[in-house]
């Protein structure tokens, strides 16, 4: 009897510790699925792509793993003519649902008048997203949604190069360059869309992506911004 209950312990306790040694990010992958959509009264298809691309360190390592989704219109003759609409939520700690499931994406919460959810919970079309006018992409930021930090081996996560103003607007500044060579979107009109703290950090991104990635945006959308005083010292 004692010894089925040490084993069972031991079930318990040490095989999911060695398991856990086992887990890791996927720093760069793409799931790509197809969907049909009404807006605005106009039926159309759509390809919807998640995944995680990463943000690399000066040796080129990846340090972080952000996972996005991004929405295109399909039967689009000339993509380089759409635009391209970049969408963030505020906190500074919080992932891009909001933005997608409660505003501007193919998907909407089910909710009241009164912008709560109701039974049975789930989503349903969304009549007025705005993916029949531009292409998005929902963006979230390090350790929002499913974007995490990658450890170097043996060593903490630097938190420096993610957890502060101009941090989060460097890492940032850099991934989307990365996205929009990806994606073939340099000769699209780009649009970034910030909620909340989402309106501080699309401000700062605006004149980073100007002047470190030489990406000039053709407007920038502040929904219900924070209204921080912040010191900017050596800031945007």
């Amino acid at each position: 009897m004692k010894n089925s209950i040490l084993l069972t312990l031991l079930a318990v306790f040490i095989i999911p510790c060695v398991f856990s040694q086992n887990r890791s990010i996927p720093v760069d992958t793409t799931i790509t699925t197809q969907h049909s959509v009404t807006v605005n009264g106009t039926s159309f298809n759509y390809t919807a792509e998640t995944g995680t691309q990463p943000v690399w360190d000066e040796s080129g390592e990846p340090i972080a793993a952000l996972h996005y989704t991004y929405y295109t219109r399909n039967g689009v003759r000339d993509r380089k003519s759409r635009p391209l609409l970049i969408s963030f939520n505020g906190g500074p700690g919080s992932g891009s649902v909001w933005m997608h499931l409660a505003y501007t994406g193919p998907r909407i919460l089910n909710i009241d008048d009164e912008g709560f959810p109701v039974q049975p919970y789930g989503v349903s079309q969304n009549p007025y997203s705005v993916l029949d006018v531009t292409d998005i992409v929902y963006v979230n930021p390090a350790n929002t949604g499913y974007s995490r930090t990658i450890p170097e081996t043996g060593k903490e996560v630097d938190r420096s190069k993610f957890f502060g103003i101009n941090a989060d607007i460097k890492y940032l500044a850099e991934w989307l360059n990365t996205f929009v060579t990806r994606h073939n979107r340099w000769r699209s009109p780009k649009y970034i869309v910030g909620e909340s703290y989402g309106g501080t950090r699309v401000m700062g991104l605006s004149l980073a992506l100007q002047n470190q990635q030489w990406m000039y945006l053709n407007g920038v959308i502040m929904v219900s911004p924070a209204d921080y005083k912040v010191i900017r010292v050596g800031g945007p």
